[in-house]
This record gives C-alpha cells, structure tokens and sequence, in this order.
C-alpha cells in the first residue's frame, strides 16, 4: 500500500516509517524542513506546509492510507497562535484534502491531553469528555483537531483517532520532550523532582498499535493507546538503575516548584534549553490522571504495552549507541 505520514520525521514518525518499510508498504513522508532520522530510510520525501493547503495535493494525491501525526507540541503557551494554527487548522486542511483526493482511510493521531483528566476516582477511556476553552492551549488545540476528524467521519470520510499518553522509546532523534527530559535527568540539568508523573508508553507499541489499526480501527472510533502510570522519581530511579550514574531523587513540593518557577523561566533562556518545569507541565502533571485505559484498543486492535522498565533500559541504551549521552 502508499502510506502517507505528515509528521514523518518525529519521534513516532521515523519509527512508524521504518516499521512500515520493514512490512513492504511504500512510505510518503511529508516534512516542513527538517529529514532528520529519516535518511537512511527508503521513504519518499515530500516537503510541505500543514498551513498551506497547495503544497499537500501532491504528497496525499494517490495515498491509500494517511497517518496524520503532525503537530506542534507546546508546555509554555501559545503567544504566537502556531499551536492552534497547526494543530487545530492544519488538521483541518488535512481532512478536506483527504476527501478531495480519494484517501481510503484517515489515522488521526490526537493524544491524552485533548481528555478531561478529571474526576481522578473514574477510569479515563474514549467515553471522556473532551477539554473545552477553560484548558491549556496545547490541550484545546488536539481536541479541537479531534473533533474535526470525528466530524469528518460523521460525514463519510473513513477515519479515526488515536490517542497515545507520554511517549518514550528508542530512535528518539530529535529528542521529543519525554527524551529530553530523560536526557536532562541523566546531565543532572534537573535541580529536583515534583511528586507527580505520567502515564508512559513505549514508541513501538505504539507503532505496533498504529499499524494494526490499519485493517483493525473502525471508522468514527477513538483508541486510547497508554501504558504504565509512574512518577518521576520511578522514573529517575530507572535511569540510574540501566546507567549506573546517579540520578538527582530529591522531590520537592509543588508549592516550592511554583515559587521557583520564574527562575527556572529565567535560566532556560539563559541556557537555551527547553525547561522541564512550566505553568503548564506542572499543571499536566498535578491534573494527569492515574487511571487511563488501553482496554479498548488491547481488545480491537492487540495493542500489548511493554513495562517501563524495559523502554528505559533501551532508550538509554539507544541514547548511549549514539552519542546523546556524551557531554
């Protein structure tokens, strides 16, 4: 089949495009610039705009089956407007493109965050509400593109939509945040840890998930794909356990973290990194919901989440094989 993947050169993506190579498919890759992760891949690259409807025709002209993961991902806001912009009306344009080039069916990737993570003492499944105006922009804007899909289906388009937690794994080439805030752990960039955590899922399950829903997904569905819920200091503990380097386990209070958060604002420009701690990551991680269930997509499409432990054993592994964790 022609697979076509906007997005194809993000952390999911690459690892997508492989997995799809290694089954015999012909990959489309659609990227804005950057073909990182994908060079040594027998894709065909294709450069576009999400934002400009024209320079999409060709890259979906023919395409069987879309793989929509493009997004832009934000923890500090959206003073520009690019995270609706892209998110929200890139989606948009996608969608009308899909129907007017005879796309056979639509795989909108969405994500956990588009999800009410309240009331906390209930299962969060694909019954949930979605976030509303009250929520943090990154939320609005994937909820808001969900329901264009979703809308889109409603009207004949065969598409549906899955929605992964926080992503780790390896071939991590960019990094994503999730591996740069590993990597930050690791350089001990991180003065201290926050009680809260994640619900973490490994990049090839998710893949594994996303191709099985191929022939499995129905259309107008939604799939929540999650793994394991842990918090940070788990998670450091992991990383010290599979590197043998010491990895910072104080845990300071929330409320500290709040005091601090204009200094940790203040040094990431300083050092033109990309702070682990911000209004809204601390807020993700104070409302994430411990209780989110894959039930649904391990019964319809044999998604089979690995423990952590062994997604942190081979991230960093695969850190380590190529050079990421050199100083």
């Amino acid at each position: 089949m022609i697979i076509a993947i906007t997005g194809a050169n993000g952390h999911v993506g690459v690892n997508l495009s492989k997995a799809l190579l290694e089954l015999g498919h012909e990959v489309r890759a659609l990227v804005h610039q950057n073909t990182k992760g994908l060079e040594n891949l027998d894709v065909k690259i294709y450069k576009g705009d999400l934002l400009d409807k024209e320079s999409l025709k060709p890259f979906l002209t023919g395409a069987e089956i879309v793989f929509h993961l493009a997004a832009k991902i934000s923890i500090t806001g959206d003073s520009r407007g690019s995270v609706r912009a892209v998110n929200t009306e890139g989606t948009r344009f996608m969608v009308e493109l899909a129907k007017e080039t005879g796309v056979k069916r639509f795989i909108h990737f969405s994500s956990i965050h588009a999800f009410r993570q309240e009331p906390h003492d209930q299962v969060l499944d694909e019954t949930r509400q979605l976030v509303g105006e009250e929520a943090l922009a990154y939320d609005r804007s994937k909820a808001d593109g969900e329901r264009i899909v979703m809308n889109a289906a409603k009207d004949g388009l065969d598409a549906f939509v899955l929605s992964p937690t926080a992503i780790i794994g390896p071939m991590d080439y960019e990094p994503s945040l999730t591996g740069k805030a590993f990597l930050q752990l690791y350089f001990h960039q991180i003065p201290a840890l926050v009680p809260g955590g994640y619900n973490w899922v490994d990049v090839r399950d998710i893949v594994d998930g996303a191709i099985k829903s191929i022939t499995k997904g129905k259309k107008g569905e939604k799939y929540l794909l999650a793994g394991h819920w842990h918090g940070l200091p788990e998670v450091a503990a992991l990383i010290e356990k599979h590197t043998g380097k010491k990895i910072v386990s104080t845990v300071m209070p929330f409320w500290l973290a709040w005091i601090g958060l204009p200094f940790i604002t203040l040094y990431s420009r300083i050092s033109r990194r990309t702070p682990l701690y911000t209004r809204e990551s601390l807020e993700i991680i104070i409302r994430s919901s411990k209780n989110i269930s894959s039930d649904k997509a391990e019964r319809e499409l044999g998604f089979n989440p690995r423990s952590l432990d062994e997604t942190v054993k081979d991230v960093m592994d695969w850190f380590k094989t190529n050079g990421y964790l050199n100083k």
